[in-house]
């Protein structure tokens, strides 16, 4: 039957292939991802799935269900679809996209044999929107019993873990004065912006390995001759853990507030948009598709470089989840990258595809079989 299905699936490849190039060329930011989900429920209706375009009341989620369905385990596939601001796909997602549908329609060839359900779930906006969590809370994950999805990479590894993340916008409020003749009336808040970053950096040291907190200004003031009397950061504050990405949370505010103090600037501290939990793979499931490379000959590789962050690490606490990487490009080429854009919509990318498909694919038969 696995034969069947991955032939399916090597029969479809330049189908699946002329969707990822589709969806590379027409990036589309999230929960703007129109064209992309319009491709993809065309597709998937063609084969029979019954199809539901703005799925839970998002509306760029899609939930697909193939009429087979019958008792036992309910598998979902999950696409993702959304673009980087400036970068286009340099995170692969229109890789995620097609071997989702890939996995949906090599197993739709023979669902008719199997118990259980089979669901292709289109998850908008994993760039920051958190568009999983959104469709978890509209109940789209329910009677699932494992999420599947594979994301591209430069090197296969099939038990990666992801870090919990909180976003925080520092706003300071000080007195604006002319920066030259009467500078002393002012209160500079870009100042306090400074001191944030300079307490920040000396909290570096004691921060526990695989933590991460990085920020960008994005307001520093209007003219140099003009003493700021507003400023802004924002932060993303990432840990292994979710109890420890809280707790530097805190050490943050901290920061800011003790730059408030030297300053004199008034402070808002606040924790906006959705956060993400750190992803719990499934070890069944990881062994599974472990089984799946070994039998199409991939191998895995040694993990390099830190971790990122998901949605799908939301999704593993709801459902058994796992959320491996293949290769598509040389080690080491960094994501979110130029380089790694051009890279998915490469010859290796292409190759990754059809082998993130037919992997998935494999998982789901070996929980129904």
């Amino acid at each position: 039957m696995k034969e069947r299905v991955w032939q399916r699936i090597d029969e479809l490849a330049n189908e699946l292939w002329d969707l990822s190039l589709r969806i590379h060329a027409h990036p589309e930011l999230g929960f703007e991802e129109e064209r992309a989900v319009a491709w993809i429920a065309d597709m998937l209706q063609g084969a029979g799935f019954v199809v539901e375009k703005g799925a839970g009341g998002i509306s760029t989620a899609l939930r697909a269900v193939h009429p087979e369905e019958r008792p036992g385990p309910g598998v979902a596939v999950l696409a993702e679809y959304d673009a980087l601001p400036g970068l286009g796909h340099a995170c692969g997602h229109n890789l995620i996209a097609a071997s989702a549908v890939g996995a949906a329609l090599g197993l739709a060839s023979v669902k008719r044999e199997l118990p259980g359900t089979l669901v292709l779930l289109g998850t908008p906006a994993e760039e920051g929107g958190g568009g999983k969590i959104r469709m978890i809370e509209a109940g789209l994950f329910e009677g699932l019993d494992a999420a599947l999805m594979v994301h591209p990479a430069s090197g296969t590894v099939v038990d990666r873990g992801s870090l919990a993340i909180t976003r925080v916008e520092i706003v300071f409020h000080g007195r604006a004065a002319h920066a030259s003749s009467q500078p002393e009336k002012g209160i500079n808040a870009l100042d306090a912006v400074i001191q944030t970053f300079v307490g920040l950096n000396a909290l570096r040291q004691h921060i526990a390995d695989g933590a991460r907190i990085h920020g960008i200004i994005t307001d520093g003031g209007q003219k140099p001759n003009i003493v700021p009397e507003r400023a802004a950061a924002r932060f993303y504050v990432r840990a292994p853990e979710n109890e420890y990405r809280d707790e530097l949370v805190e050490k943050l505010r901290c920061c800011a507030e003790g730059a408030a103090l030297a300053t004199g600037a008034s402070l808002s501290f606040d924790r906006v948009g959705d956060e993400y939990k750190a992803i719990r793979p499934d070890p069944k499931l990881v062994a599974a598709f472990r089984r799946q490379l070994a039998e199409l000959g991939i191998p895995e590789d040694e993990p390099s470089g830190g971790l990122g962050s998901t949605d799908m690490g939301d999704v593993s606490w709801v459902v058994s989840a796992i959320h491996p990487y293949i290769r598509i490009t040389e080690q080491d080429t960094p994501g979110h990258s130029r380089e790694f854009a051009e890279a998915a919509c490469g010859e290796g990318a292409r190759r990754g595809m059809i082998a993130a498909a037919k992997a998935m694919a494999g998982v789901a038969l070996e929980l129904w079989q």
